[in-house]
Parts: structure tokens; sequence; C-alpha cells
């Protein structure tokens, strides 16, 4: 296999099938030892994390299957930190998609003027562009759609996969008594067709989970739900 790409948390890897292998590390996205999910470096290294990042991937990408919703996995193995995948081509030079449920995080910075720490959000759909130097700068659908990176009805197709699978991560987690509070994901195009699918991870490096109002670090979180 060889080696196409070194991310903050995961290496992707290209197959001679032509399916990609994701290999997962131990690093956590944060500042100063203190994880972040919406952060833009790495932060800290959790012995473990990879592994159970992949756990909770594997959980969910399966019960997203179960439900028929599209996504890039094909399978993993927990041992070796790695996940198989189709191969997808992202929007532009990478979006992100984080479903909000309440206000935290760049949310609360960016509009606490108009909000309070921790009010609902109604699964508020906020897309950013992937682009560290820049903050990650947030993009509405009419920006998108004029720089050509997707059109007005893929937009909507992200959005409503967004809620989507954000809502079965929410149920998923209020059978353990855990609120989410907001989760980011990636898409992407597969096949000829461009069917956008779910891709990357679903684990606790991607999301702000709470329990009895104290946020849940991504090992902790991998236990709690698949014990």
């Amino acid at each position: 296999m060889r080696l196409i790409y070194t991310g903050k948390t995961k290496n992707v890897y290209a197959l001679e099938d032509g399916n990609y292998l994701l290999k997962f590390k131990d690093d956590c996205t944060g500042e100063n030892g203190v994880f972040d999910p919406g952060s833009n470096t790495v932060g800290l290294t959790i012995c473990g994390v990879g592994k159970a990042g992949l756990r909770l991937t594997k959980y969910f990408f399966e019960r997203l299957k179960e439900k028929g919703i599209p996504t890039h996995y094909i399978d993993a193995n927990i041992d070796e930190a790695t996940m198989t995948v189709k191969p997808a081509a992202v929007f532009g030079q990478g979006l992100e998609v984080i479903c909000r449920y309440r206000a935290v995080g760049s949310f609360l910075r960016r509009y606490g003027k108009y909000v309070e720490e921790g009010q609902p959000l109604n699964a508020f759909v906020e897309v950013t562009l992937k682009d560290d130097e820049k903050g990650d700068p947030p993009i509405t659908d009419d920006a998108l759609a004029m720089l050509g990176i997707l059109s007005l009805e893929e937009y909507e197709v992200l959005k409503s996969l967004t809620k989507k699978i954000g809502n079965v991560v929410k149920e998923e987690l209020a059978k353990k008594d855990i609120e989410l509070y907001d989760i980011k994901f990636e898409f992407g195009r597969v096949g000829e067709d461009k069917q956008i699918v779910l891709i990357d991870e679903i684990s606790g490096g991607n999301m702000r989970a709470y329990k009895n109002d104290i946020c849940i670090e991504p090992l902790e979180l991998e236990k709690l739900i698949l014990t």
C-alpha cells in the first residue's frame, strides 16, 4: 500500500484493489493538552484513543448501514487500528459539516452576544472550509455553489444526511444517558454516479458529548457506549 495523506488523527493509504486504508492514530485535536474536537491542531496524545475511535466508528457506520444511510465504510481491523473504505472525492479541498444541538465551542465564540452557553439549538447545520490557516471559515450554501464546490441541490442532500446521521448518533448516546452537544462530519462523492456519502469517522474525537454536565473525553465515551 502507498501513503497518500498524513492527517492530524489518521493516515490514508491507497490499496492495490483501488480502495483506501485509514490508519487511526492516538493523537487528538486540542490546545495546551486539552481535548477540543473543533481545534485545528493536535493538542495531545492519548494512548489507545485510535483504536477507541475506530471501535466507535465501526459501531456507528454499521448502524447507519442498517438504516440505509450511505457511507464509504467497507470493514475495520480493530487490532491494527485500520479501516478499509471506498475511494471518495472530497468537495473542493475539503469541507467539515457540523450539526449543533447546543451553543458551545466556536458557535458560542462567534455568536455569544445572541446566545447563552449551552443554549439549545435545533440541529443547526453549519459548513466550514477545511483551511487551518484561515481557521476553517464558515461558508453559506450560496457561496458553495458560486465557487463551484457543490451545487445547491447537493447542499440539500448534505444537510439532510447531516441531520439524519446526527440524529442516529444522538439517539444512541441517549440510551446511555449521554447528551450530544455537537458533532462534526465529512462527506464525499463515491462512484460513477457521484453519490454523496459520509466519509472519515464517527468517534469521540469529532463530537462534544456530555453526561451530568461534564464533557466526556474520547476514551471514556467509547467505554460508556460500547459496554
